[in-house]
């Protein structure tokens, strides 16, 4: 399977008149169809609705998008929950999952109404205290440790992560919050991630509808929602056949219909918080050709580095880079694709066959529109680029400006480094 990017040669050329290079560019007709198959997939399901990962691309041009489908957003960080109470989400549409809470982001988050994902035993009685009290809807966050298997294999291993609630934490906490006066209740659990498969959300709904079950017959409570958090991913290298979020959802109405349905709980609204499977393949970084080294290795050094994508050097995460206008010629040459940090890992492929590349070529590096520009940081004292979004009438908008020199000292408040200093080329 070939990748193809959704932008030219020549809307880049003309956007770099405007807006020099690097920068993440989003695709707004992908990101519609995108938003829309997964409403209607879901559609079974009356009280469906998904909760944007905001920490995937937190930019309030794209949670607006993606508001006109009915999404919400899925914070974790009281920042998060301001950008979204600033853009008109209610309550409703926001849930809140933090882990390691502070309690002025609980504060802040009761102030909103957003829907309070606890992740921790503890944070029941430290909710309590911190608002005065405990919410009539509430959500926990479940681990039943182990490790989740799947068809092809081992895909993760949950009794290694930080996050959740144990089985028997689950249904103590349920019971105590229902005793604290909690009237509606949620599930919510992430076992594994980015799976490349149709099969992960039907399994993960099986295990969470049979808990949910035992929840209802055992304490007692109302199960009104049950959230299958992330866990979708995408096909980031060429070879993988990407997930079918139709099958996905059919497959979801399977289970509901097998176990919910016959325990007469088939008002159960279900939930997710996808932030790759909504944006990563309707965003890219584009950077240009800008040094080659011939040393060891064919090292070819771009104008963007890892803190524009850190991924491939934090993960050694595979992202396909195009080179633009060469899209059909050979692969016969073999790269380093290198930005310019003090740190040997950054690099955004390794031993990549990729067609010649010459100085000033254009370079397309994919599914970056989740966890792209929101990884991004200023080591080395790097400036983090603009964000632009390709309109679906051709148009390009600026929805976030590049960083400059003085956004970088702003918060030396004792120091007006800016004073006495040369205006920078860039």
């Amino acid at each position: 399977m070939k990748k193809e990017p959704f932008v030219t040669k020549e809307q880049i050329e003309e956007i770099v008149k405007t807006y020099p290079t690097p920068f993440h560019l989003y695709d707004e007709k992908g990101i519609r169809e995108n938003a829309k198959a997964v409403k209607e997939a879901f559609a079974w399901n009356p009280g469906f609705r998904e909760y944007f990962a905001v920490k995937a691309t937190p930019n309030p041009f794209i949670l607006n998008i993606l508001k006109e489908y009915d999404c919400g957003c899925d914070c974790a960080s009281q920042t998060e929950l301001m950008l979204a109470d600033s853009q008109g989400f209610d309550g409703k549409h926001i849930m809140f999952s933090s882990n390691d809470t502070p309690a002025y982001e609980y504060k802040f988050a009761d102030k909103i109404g957003a829907i309070i994902n606890l992740d921790d035993f503890t944070h029941i009685d430290f909710l309590e205290k911190t608002i005065g009290k405990i919410p009539e809807t509430i959500s926990c966050r479940y681990n039943p440790g182990g490790v989740f298997k799947m068809s092809n294999g081992i895909m993760d291993n949950p009794g290694d992560a930080k996050y959740g609630f144990t089985t028997e934490q689950l249904f103590e906490g349920f019971k105590i919050l229902k005793e604290k006066g909690a009237k509606n209740f949620g599930i919510h659990a992430f076992l594994a991630s980015n799976t490349v498969t149709n099969e992960y959300y039907p399994m993960l709904a099986k295990q969470l509808f049979e808990v949910a079950v035992k929840l209802k017959e055992e304490v007692g409570c109302h199960i009104s929602f049950i959230n299958l958090s992330g866990g979708v991913g995408v096909n980031y290298t060429p070879d993988q056949e990407p997930n079918d979020i139709r099958v996905i959802g059919e497959g979801v109405h399977k289970v509901y219909d097998e176990i919910l349905v016959p325990a007469g709980m088939g008002d159960v609204a279900i939930y997710t918080e996808m932030g790759r499977f909504m944006l990563a393949p309707y965003g890219c970084l584009v950077t240009q050709a800008i040094h080659e080294k011939h040393t060891h290795k064919e090292y070819i050094g771009v104008d963007a580095c890892a803190v524009n994508l850190m991924r491939p050097a934090m993960y050694g995460a595979y992202h396909h880079i195009t080179v633009l206008g060469k899209d059909n010629s050979v692969c016969d040459h073999k790269y380093d694709v290198t930005g310019s940090l003090c740190e040997n890992n950054d690099k955004f492929a390794v031993d990549r066959m990729l067609p010649k590349i010459d100085m000033g070529d254009y370079l397309v590096i994919h599914d970056t529109g989740a966890h792209g520009y929101s990884m991004g940081y200023n080591y080395n004292g790097k400036l983090k680029s603009a964000e632009l979004l390709l309109k679906e009438d051709g148009s390009v908008q600026l929805i976030r400006r590049a960083e400059t020199p003085k956004d970088y000292f702003a918060t030396f408040d004792c120091f007006d480094i800016l004073k006495n200093m040369k205006d920078p080329e860039k």
